[in-house]
């Protein structure tokens, strides 16, 4: 059976190049915003692994990832966090706060592979 992948970005273009990647070896969803995540979620819909913009209207990633990690249904989860921004110290931070990864935008596809079968594999 496929492992599940859920993507959460603001930008349709990155999922789509995500898909085109993963859907091949994953199940894969996509949601525009941590929110309606959140509430897919809640409903029972629990990936293997979650990819996470950190810039989003409605939720930021961050507060998303401290969100899943207080939360004990949730908390192990994996999740990658994707950022355009090149800060150590935000890396930093997202990293101690419990996120499995860090990947700065443009990334390459092939990278996202090799760091998520790294993880759920």
């Amino acid at each position: 059976m496929k492992k599940k992948i859920m993507l959460i970005d603001d930008k349709a273009s990155i999922a789509k190049v995500v898909a085109i990647y993963l859907s091949k070896d994953y199940d894969f969803t996509y949601y525009e915003n941590p929110l309606d995540a959140i509430e897919k979620l809640e409903e029972g819909e629990v990936p293997d692994l979650i990819i996470s913009d950190i810039r989003m209207p409605k939720m930021m990633g961050d507060e998303f990832l401290r969100y899943m990690k207080s939360n004990e249904l949730f908390k192990p989860i994996p999740i990658i966090m994707l950022s355009s921004e090149e800060s150590t110290t935000e890396r930093i931070k997202l990293l101690e706060e419990g996120a499995a990864d860090f990947i700065l935008k443009p990334f390459n596809p092939q990278e996202l592979k090799v760091r998520i079968k790294k993880i759920i594999d």
